[in-house]
């Protein structure tokens, strides 16, 4: 319907319009009456062409806007119908990119907590890496400064051995002095023997020249008799001196010939004994290089003829036991003996700790006959039992002691060499500086390690006993718990000793400095123990 009135105003347009220009053709012609009828004519048809051209593309253009209006609703329908498909579509999209989404921050989650185990880790092996170059260091440190002390521990010893060496020479230059002054005095008392001999045999003071005046004066038979036999007691007495003076010059020369066997050895360094034996070798062997007729004695002599005359027997040559067993190690003071494992027998002292310790040493000779080694000491606080404790039992496993430092934590320590019911000299230092630990005897290393309660203070005030293992403060003891045997020379140090001052205590060089518990420090000695001052190790039973 709108088609067919926008049709009638065209026509009506068309209408409206025609008259004009025929109005302005009229006029036109009467302006030009001149012309002739046919041209006129003409152009009224090609103007009537023109209009029909104009009307047919107006109608053409209506009809467009018609079709174009007519089919604009099944157009809409179908954009409605792409919108809705277009819709849907963006709906799944949507969907599928919102599920993507959630799949992709679960990952994201994952993969968060992951980047911060992987931060956690890579954060801890940088400790574990920086405590490793931290501890590298130090160790090499440690290890510079073991090796400067052990340089100038070889510089003292080159030292006291060119000493030794100096002084060796010198005695036995000195000795090389008696020795030939011996001999020069031998010959001249085997000299002077030979001679008294010789007169003895000559017999130069008979019994007549005592007698003479009184033979002249008629002495009575009795007074000869005793004149007689006062010559003869003189005579003894003068044998009995020369054979003294000769048993004492050659028990005097062997002597020296031993000196000089024992000190032309190189030194050695000797292993404790209680009764060392005396090599065969230095007693009955000659000096070496020496002639043998420096040996002989007066007893060789051509014997006289009268039997009277009894020349002494060489002496016996004398042991060496006072070279062999010198005291050596004497810095040990006193010792205490442990007889049986009864809970009775045990040591307090004085005092304990003053201040908390972060290092501390503890050293002591020890001796045992049992089969395992009890509680050497046990330091105890009314908050633990177990704050420091050196801890054996008689138990199946008795080739080890702990080593406690803060109950649990406790390290083991090897003893199966200190079995043998002889001295040996043993010592356990600890260092909270990085929880290091080392366990001496004999001055040999046994047993090291670390991370051992770093940074831990074993705390002031505690009770101190020595060979019980304290299960509350001050008592709780046990049978198999308590230590049998001997401890001399026991020792506690607020710091770390060196392996040198280790192989000094060990070798009788004294204690070193800062001592905190000593044997002096003791209180009480209860039960069957027995303390008893013994300066030097050789010395104590």
């Amino acid at each position: 319907m709108c088609a067919v009135k926008l049709m009638y105003l065209m026509l009506i347009l068309t209408c409206l319009n025609v008259p004009h220009n025929f109005f302005q053709n009229t006029a036109a012609a009467t302006v030009g009456q001149r012309k002739p009828f046919f041209e006129r004519l003409r152009r009224l048809e090609e103007q009537f062409r023109r209009f029909q051209e104009m009307t047919l593309t107006r109608l053409q253009g209506i009809a467009e806007n018609y079709n174009i209006s007519y089919n604009i609703d099944e157009r809409f329908q179908n954009l409605q119908d792409q919108y809705q498909n277009v819709t849907s579509e963006m709906l799944g999209i949507q969907t599928a990119i919102n599920t993507e989404l959630d799949s992709h921050k679960t990952w994201m989650k994952k993969l968060q907590k992951k980047i911060n185990k992987l931060d956690v880790k890579v954060a801890s092996l940088e400790e574990i890496v920086n405590e490793r170059t931290k501890q590298s260091m130090k160790d090499n440190k440690e290890q510079s400064v073991l090796l400067s002390n052990l340089t100038a521990e070889i510089r003292e010893q080159r030292k006291e051995t060119e000493s030794l060496v100096s002084s060796k020479n010198s005695l036995q230059k000195d000795l090389q002095r008696i020795q030939d002054g011996m001999k020069t005095q031998g010959l001249k008392l085997s000299s002077f023997e030979e001679q008294l001999k010789r007169t003895l045999q000559r017999d130069p003071f008979p019994p007549e020249s005592f007698v003479a005046p009184q033979i002249l004066n008629q002495t009575p038979q009795d007074k000869q008799e005793q004149l007689q036999d006062r010559y003869s007691e003189h005579r003894q007495q003068k044998l009995k001196k020369l054979q003294v003076k000769h048993q004492q010059s050659k028990q005097l020369q062997e002597r020296q010939q031993i000196d000089v066997q024992f000190y032309s050895q190189p030194p050695q360094y000797q292993t404790l004994s209680s009764n060392p034996p005396v090599p065969e070798k230095l007693q009955r062997e000659p000096r070496p290089h020496s002639n043998p007729k420096d040996h002989e004695t007066p007893d060789k002599q051509e014997e006289p003829k009268d039997k009277k005359v009894i020349l002494p027997v060489p002496a016996e040559i004398p042991k060496l036991q006072s070279l062999q067993t010198s005291a050596t190690i004497c810095n040990v003071h006193s010792v205490l003996f442990f007889p049986d494992s009864s809970t009775r027998n045990f040591v307090t002292f004085h005092k304990g700790f003053k201040t908390g310790l972060h290092e501390l040493s503890i050293c002591t000779w020890l001796r045992t006959s049992t089969s395992y080694v009890g509680t050497i000491l046990s330091y105890a606080t009314p908050e633990n039992d177990n704050k420091l404790v050196l801890h054996g039992r008689n138990t199946t496993d008795q080739s080890v002691v702990h080593f406690v430092i803060g109950d649990p934590v406790f390290r083991q320590l090897p003893v199966e060499m200190l079995l043998d019911n002889r001295w040996h000299h043993i010592c356990v230092i600890w260092s909270a500086i990085q929880g290091k630990y080392w366990y001496y005897v004999d001055r040999k290393l046994m047993s090291t390690g670390s991370r051992f309660q770093k940074d831990y203070e074993v705390p002031a005030g505690g009770s101190l006993i020595v060979g019980q293992e304290q299960d509350m403060m001050g008592g709780g003891f046990e049978t198999a718990e308590a230590f049998v045997g001997n401890l001399a020379g026991f020792a506690v140090w607020n710091r770390a000793l060196n392996p040198g001052e280790v192989s000094g205590i060990a070798t009788g060089k004294g204690l070193p400095r800062g001592t905190v518990v000593t044997l002096e420090d003791i209180a009480t000695v209860n039960g069957a123990v027995e303390h008893i001052n013994c300066t030097c190790l050789e010395h104590c039973v």
